[in-house]
């Protein structure tokens, strides 16, 4: 019983979590309400109590106030320090997160809850209707409210040899003017 009610106070505060990383998303999609309720859905769970993590998989779903995430695998990392603390999530499996006509894509999503830190890695697009925005990495930083894309699909800092030297590239839309004679 015991057991039963530690996983189910984890479940409760793997759904705080969620919502956490949902506002961290928001600092592309604005205006997002952190405090809506969040639903998730998935194939599978699994709390794994020794590693001090919960595993969800397939098919990943979550949705909070018109934001949804999908993902095929969630990894959240937690601490129980009189409660349960959560300290990481990882989405991996093409990671899909939409807000109206605003997506994010990625191979892998990392939300650091302790740094205060997003990074999405491998493949990331950015749509916003028909904009469009490419690169290898996209790092969010909630502190300081910057997001920055860059070609590298790895860590290290910028200008270091680490990962893949890719591009950035993107379409904008130019307002269209009509001139009179």
């Amino acid at each position: 019983m015991n057991r039963l009610l530690s996983s189910s106070t984890l479940a409760a505060a793997i759904l705080g979590a969620l919502a956490c990383a949902g506002s961290a998303h928001a600092q592309i999609m604005a205006n997002h309400n952190t405090n809506a309720p969040v639903n998730f859905a998935a194939d599978r769970i699994e709390v794994q109590d020794r590693a001090d993590r919960v595993v969800v998989s397939g098919n990943v779903v979550v949705d909070q106030a018109g934001l949804h995430l999908t993902a095929a695998r969630m990894t959240v990392a937690y601490r129980q320090v009189g409660s349960v603390e959560i300290d990481r999530i990882d989405a991996s499996g093409s990671v899909v997160v939409t807000r109206g006509n605003e997506t994010a894509r990625g191979n892998v999503a990392i939300y650091d809850l302790n740094r205060r830190l997003i990074t999405m890695l491998g493949n990331v697009q950015l749509n916003q209707g028909a904009n469009r925005l490419t690169g290898g990495r996209l790092l969010i930083d909630l502190v300081s409210g910057r997001s920055t894309v860059d070609g590298r699909s790895a860590g290290g800092p910028p200008g270091s040899t680490t990962g893949s030297s890719g591009r950035v590239s993107g379409t904008f839309t130019v307002p269209q003017r009509t001139t009179k004679p």
